[in-house]
């Protein structure tokens, strides 16, 4: 009776403890359970998650260094290496110009393609187009800046005295070299600077080119012989008379005659006379320098006594000994001045 009683007690006891934990769980809210949401991936139209290709390591196009580049940076560096202006160089100017001005193109895409297949340590040539024509016109719109057209020694009076202005070379550039040296930079893509050559052109007079000048002085009757801008000699002369006056002016020695005929000239004063062979009597002596004056020379005379004297008919006339050392002393071509004095 005991035992049966204490086993009704306990599940009496049981029945309690079940009711309390029923009435505490009554009193907890109820769990919340969050769902799981898959968020699928999406890959936009044209676009790719692989690394951009490059350029293999060490290659080089035209010497500019495209390893380790994508094509795109490859190009822009060869486009920007190859658009670096050409500098020109005359004496103390510079002067740049871009390969555009000068008609030069460079296949830049063909290039950096090639580099691109390329194995590394590749060096890939630049295609480049040049035109000659547009160089060569460049060049001479600078030769026509700086050419130089040589300048002769001009013979003039000064002070009754001859003086022979300073010669000067002309300078030229030489267009045909610098183009050359221009096309074959733009071709292989270098940019060293260039030097423009000038051809010199000699002047065609030079001050050595006058020997002996001739200054004869009419209203004096005098004849001064310089040997270029030096004074060397001096000797009386006769001149022409008031009717036939010895002309002035510039004048040269364009013939040479020894022991020379006399012809008598289409003149008044001459009509009827003959020619005289030479001799002690002909009127020229036996020298004859004749001027680009017409029917106008330097010659010796038979009558010294007209020497100082206005009395010929347009002739300056000297001393035979005098006009044979002269005409020793003078050449064809040179120059005589005839000045009012």
């Amino acid at each position: 009776m005991r035992r049966a009683g204490l086993a009704a007690s306990i599940l009496a006891a049981c029945a309690l403890a079940g009711l309390s934990a029923a009435a505490v769980l009554a009193d907890e809210p109820p769990p919340v359970t969050t769902p799981t949401i898959t968020v699928p991936t999406v890959t936009l139209p044209g676009t790719t998650t692989a690394p951009a290709a490059v350029i293999a390591p060490n290659v080089s196009v035209a010497g500019v260094k495209v390893g380790g580049l994508a094509t795109a940076a490859a190009t822009l560096a060869v486009q920007q290496a190859f658009a670096e202006p050409v500098v020109l160089r005359y004496r103390t100017t510079t002067i740049s110009v871009t390969p555009d001005l000068l008609g030069a193109t460079a296949a830049v895409d063909k290039a950096v393609a090639t580099a691109a297949a390329a194995a590394p340590g590749t060096a890939v040539k630049l295609p480049v187009s040049v035109s000659q024509a547009r160089i060569s016109s460049f060049l001479r719109r600078i030769a026509g800046r700086f050419d130089q057209q040589p300048v002769d020694a001009v013979l003039v009076l000064r002070h009754l005295r001859p003086f022979i202005s300073q010669d000067r070379p002309g300078r030229t550039l030489d267009v045909k070299a610098a183009a050359r040296a221009v096309a074959a930079e733009l071709a292989a893509n270098k940019r060293a600077p260039i030097t423009i050559a000038a051809k010199t052109t000699p002047a065609k007079v030079t001050r050595s080119d006058f020997g002996a000048v001739i200054v004869i002085h009419r209203a004096a009757n005098r004849l001064d012989l310089f040997n270029g801008m030096r004074f060397w000699r001096q000797f009386g002369v006769a001149t022409g008379q008031t009717t036939y006056p010895t002309p002035l002016g510039h004048f040269q020695i364009v013939v040479k005659w020894e022991n020379p005929w006399w012809y008598p000239p289409a003149s008044p004063w001459a009509k009827g006379q003959k020619p005289i062979p030479p001799g002690p009597g002909n009127p020229l002596g036996t020298r004859w320098m004749g001027l680009s004056a017409p029917g106008v020379g330097i010659h010796g005379t038979p009558q010294p006594s007209s020497i100082g004297y206005s009395v010929s008919h347009g002739c300056i006339r000297m001393l035979i000994p005098q006009a044979e050392w002269l005409f020793d002393h003078v050449d064809i071509g040179t120059q005589v001045l005839i000045v009012a004095t």
